[in-house]
């Protein structure tokens, strides 16, 4: 016989409801803390990648700030060496438009009108301009200005042609201050010159008692004479035979303009258009009489 069914009470059936209810509790407690798990770590994610973009943020605007200031440094730069361009370059024309014999002029005429007006200040309250003007020099100053003023004086006193050996003396000593000696290059030589002759027998070189170093020609032929040929051996560089050359040139120059302002002060100016002095002096009869009439038929355009 089977097993009779019982039958619930109220009592047994509030009991087995809360049974379930009890048990799902546990899981509705559960969840909600399941639930919260990953939302803390989401938002630990955001601030974990909050922080790298912020560094970089702050990173990039500080580059661009160094970056802006450094452009305007550079445009300041640029600024100021366009105004200074512009300055030189205004200095620049004006130094080119000013004459410069013009400028030495007015500057000679200005010192003049100094010392002038400075002797007759001394002069008026009777006092020694030469004295009082000595003040301002030393003694070797002062006895270098007489050397030089007397040297001057001599040097136009000797301007007029004496002779053709005075002449000559005055273009020699003239080429000899211009001359520009290459000490280094003389002793260069002067040394492999001693060594050879040393070399060969020729010359000898004899210690003195002060330990100084003497050289003895004992044939005679270290030194030149008026029988020496070995200049005929000597090959100069190409920088000396440039320099002869354009002494010539310069030389050649000086000789032409000296004739033609010799030819200028003889009223022979411009081109040759003689043959002999009295067509010389027939053309110059021409020039007087009808160069003033031909240079008015040129601006009005008719043929003379």
């Amino acid at each position: 016989m089977p097993p009779a069914k019982k039958r619930k009470t109220r009592a047994t059936a509030e009991t087995a409801d809360e049974a379930p209810s009890s048990s799902k509790a546990p899981e509705a407690d559960t969840a909600p803390e399941e639930t919260s798990a990953p939302v803390q770590e989401t938002s630990a994610a955001e601030e974990t990648q909050a922080g790298p973009s912020g560094a970089s943020t702050s990173d990039a605007a500080a580059k661009a700030k160094e970056r802006m200031e450094r452009f305007k440094a550079l445009q300041a730069r640029a600024k100021t060496g366009a105004q200074k361009n512009l300055k030189e370059a205004t200095l620049e024309s004006q130094r080119l438009a000013t004459d410069p014999n013009l400028l030495t002029s007015l500057n000679r005429k200005s010192a003049i009108a100094s010392h002038n007006l400075l002797k007759a200040d001394t002069e008026i309250s009777g006092g020694d301009f030469e004295r009082k003007r000595a003040w301002d020099w030393t003694i070797e100053e002062s006895e270098k200005w007489d050397k030089r003023i007397k040297k001057k004086d001599a040097h136009r006193d000797d301007q007029a042609f004496q002779d053709y050996r005075q002449d000559s003396r005055k273009v020699y000593k003239r080429q000899i201050r211009d001359l520009k000696v290459d000490m280094d290059y003389y002793e260069k030589q002067k040394n492999e010159a001693i060594e050879k002759a040393a070399a060969s027998g020729g010359l000898e070189i004899v210690e003195t008692e002060d330990g100084e170093l003497v050289a003895v020609d004992k044939d005679g032929t270290f030194y030149s004479t008026a029988d020496s040929t070995g200049f005929v051996e000597h090959k100069p560089p190409k920088d000396a035979v440039d320099r002869l050359v354009k002494d010539l040139t310069e030389a050649e120059e000086a000789r032409l303009k000296k004739r033609r302002e010799r030819m200028a002060a003889n009223g022979d100016e411009g081109d040759v258009t003689y043959i002999n002095d009295k067509n010389k002096q027939f053309n110059q009869k021409l020039n007087r009489f009808y160069n003033k009439v031909c240079l008015i038929s040129k601006y009005v355009s008719t043929p003379c």
